[in-house]
């Protein structure tokens, strides 16, 4: 199964829901991150079984034999292999691209097991008149996640949802909050007979590499063994470095009784922290993924360097505030 979708829509809540969930089915997961950072990696939680492909797209990152070694690595073993793989694609891969590669692979162990597709009900509007070559990418699916609607209005997602069944007609449309989605949905995907062939010429039509998201997108790598200035680091999401839609990662705070760790996900103007304890072993280390086009990387660095904690920093209590505003978890 090959899970996409658009920076932030869900796709690696989507993942830690499904093996939380998973009802005793051993699942394998390749993730494949668009930065030298593998925040997603990171953020998948009990697999037990994770590939981490970061700093770059898979569609075009992997070397001449695709997927096939990968996926040959997880399946080797009959006996303790995977009963599903799935690869979560980075927010700005190319699915079809992805999806041929994996048919690709040839391996007689494996069966395809559907294109899901994540949809963000808040932003995809203005997704499709910023990229209109996601029209392609929604097509392609299976299946179909109308991520957040819970964030969206009634009106909203109607107009959403209808924009999908023009754009697919084929592919069950699943709403869900926070990517909640029953798990037998996911594993008994129905993958049209030929659906393949039609993918391929899809590809074969579509732009050449140029035309592709991630050759319009860069992204910006932060790791810091210092905690981080919470009233700094809410000043920099407020004002927001120009040209950045998407940030995530993992944030360590040096004010007592806040030590723990806190995930940052930001969509467009949406912050949210989530507060969660550091796994055993674990280092209390800042790590952070920006992305966005048309960037200034250096500035970016900088701004981000100036939030590690110094002589001058608050490190009462109280200097949370801006951060709690945000968060939630214990």
């Amino acid at each position: 199964m090959v899970v996409a979708g658009f920076l932030g829509s869900g796709k690696t809540t989507l993942l830690n829901h499904l093996l939380a969930r998973s009802g005793g089915a051993r699942i394998a997961v390749v993730v494949n991150d668009f930065g030298a950072v593998g925040i997603d990696a990171m953020l998948v939680s009990g697999s037990g079984g994770t590939i981490s492909l970061d700093n770059g797209c898979l569609c075009c990152a992997v070397g001449e034999d695709g997927v096939g070694p990968v996926l040959d690595r997880l399946v080797r073993d009959d006996r303790d292999g995977p009963d599903v793989i799935v690869i979560e694609a980075s927010g700005i891969a190319e699915p079809g691209t992805l999806v041929q590669m994996v048919l690709a692979a040839g391996n007689p162990r494996l069966v395809f097991g559907g294109l899901v597709e994540m949809v963000d009900a808040v932003e995809f509007e203005a997704l499709l008149r910023r990229h209109p070559t996601v029209e392609k990418h929604v097509g392609l699916a299976d299946l179909l996640v109308l991520n957040k609607v819970d964030r969206a209005d009634p009106g909203k997602v109607w107009r959403v949802r209808r924009l999908l069944r023009e754009l697919n007609d084929a592919a069950p449309i699943v709403p869900a909050t926070h990517s909640a989605v029953d798990p037998r949905l996911l594993f008994d995907i129905t993958v049209v007979p030929g659906r393949q062939l039609m993918l391929g010429e899809a590809i074969d039509h579509a732009d050449d590499h140029a035309a592709h998201l991630h050759a319009t997108y860069d992204s910006v790598s932060f790791t810091s063994d210092e905690p981080l200035d919470p009233q700094r680091l809410r000043d920099l999401l407020d004002r927001r470095p120009a040209g950045v839609y998407r940030i995530k990662g993992v944030v360590a705070f040096g004010v007592p009784g806040h030590r723990q760790r806190y995930v940052l996900h930001t969509v467009g103007r949406y912050v949210r922290f989530r507060r969660t304890r550091w796994a055993a072993g674990e280092p209390r280390r800042t790590s952070l993924v920006l992305i966005g086009s048309g960037i200034d990387t250096a500035a970016i660095r900088a701004e981000l360097a100036a939030c590690v904690v110094d002589d001058d920093s608050r490190t009462d209590p109280d200097a949370m505030l801006p951060v709690l505003r945000y968060t939630f978890g214990g």
